[in-house]
């Protein structure tokens, strides 16, 4: 469903609504229903979504997208003013600040089950969740920015420990907080996924810019959350961490709820999840630059084949190797594999289309 909606969620923005509220001051402690957000990231404006979770090309073809007449993508998707959240905030504030945890539902509702909050309250970590958010709703249009514009409204209002902000989700909603993970390392230190994953280096899930990728690789602990009787989920586990060891990324925890099938997890394996989360990610290691190595080797290699394919006058299959390469290695090839693309296509990346010669 994900990749059905990519594209034309991106497309279609809503417009921004100007004038937004100020935003109040931090609230009691315990968990407030029906909380209203004012603030505007520059972490959720469409262009700055469209470079971290899309691949180059893909990129390129919505941009020039946007320049047709009524095609216009609008820098803010939502509303705020019309948007409505649930926030735990924990009794007492830690001394170095918060922790944040911005949670991702594949249900419709906005709320925080009872049995999470006593690990909630011990990690001194706040909660946060919007409506209206699910599975149903598009994903670069609504569910990704209502997670980054809570991530912001909650950094703004309450003393956060930047080192301690999370993202996490169930089912889809999972699948879209690692999406979030990996394409904002710099604001999401971690990700808990709750029986939802994907493999990385897909049309799909696209590797971000080097230098987003190289955070992640070594500074996001991802915690693998998934229900033992849950086979579905338990396989697509394992073929997310796979990927990851494929792509060199340092810190993967996985946690079996027993006796459990594809639900939310009871309160003893949702504490022990967010001890796993908040676990530091190893330190670098031979093993880590090896494997990085082995990558970037990988790439150039795949980069002057299509040059050379190009240069032989083969533009349609240095197109299709080019498509490839962009599907894969996302913004590891960038800015190299738009520059070749360019070459075979000119300045139109529109149509995704490769010559026949």
């Amino acid at each position: 469903m994900i990749a059905r909606r990519l594209l034309p969620a991106v497309a279609f923005l809503l417009p921004l609504l100007a004038g937004a509220r100020d935003v109040p001051g931090a609230s009691a402690a315990g968990t407030q229903h029906d909380a209203v957000f004012a603030r505007y990231s520059p972490l959720s404006r469409s262009t700055e979504m469209i470079r971290r979770l899309l691949s180059p090309l893909n990129a390129g073809r919505v941009t020039l997208e946007a320049t047709w007449p009524g095609h216009a993508v609008r820098q803010q998707s939502v509303d705020l003013s019309q948007e409505k959240f649930v926030v735990h905030v924990p009794a007492q504030a830690p001394a170095h600040g918060y922790a944040l945890l911005v949670f991702v539902p594949p249900w419709d509702d906005a709320r925080v089950p009872a049995a999470w909050i006593p690990a909630l309250d011990r990690h001194g970590m706040i909660f946060v969740s919007p409506a209206h958010a699910g599975n149903d709703a598009d994903v670069l249009d609504r569910r990704e920015p209502l997670a980054l514009l809570a991530a912001y409204n909650l950094s703004q209002r309450y003393p956060i420990d930047p080192q301690r902000v999370y993202v996490g989700g169930f089912s889809g909603g999972a699948r879209v907080a690692l999406r979030l993970a990996l394409g904002y390392p710099d604001l999401f230190r971690g990700a808990l996924l709750i029986a939802g994953s994907d493999p990385i280096g897909t049309a799909q899930l696209p590797l971000p810019p080097a230098s987003l990728f190289r955070r992640f690789q070594q500074g996001t602990r991802l915690v693998y959350l998934t229900g033992q009787r849950d086979d579905l989920h338990q396989a697509m586990d394992s073929r997310s961490r796979e990927a990851m060891q494929h792509w060199c990324v340092a810190g993967m925890t996985s946690i079996n709820a027993p006796r459990s099938g594809h639900e939310p997890p009871g309160q003893a394996t949702w504490s022990q999840a967010l001890s796993a989360l908040e676990q530091p990610v190893p330190a670098a290691s031979k093993q880590l630059a090896a494997c990085r190595a082995r990558i970037d080797a990988s790439l150039r290699d795949q980069l002057r084949k299509a040059q050379a394919r190009l240069e032989n006058g083969n533009h349609g299959a240095a197109c299709k190797l080019l498509q490839d390469i962009d599907t894969r290695y996302g913004g590891l090839a960038a800015p190299r594999s738009v520059e070749l693309m360019k070459q075979v296509s000119g300045d139109d990346l529109h149509s995704g289309t490769c010559p026949s010669h």
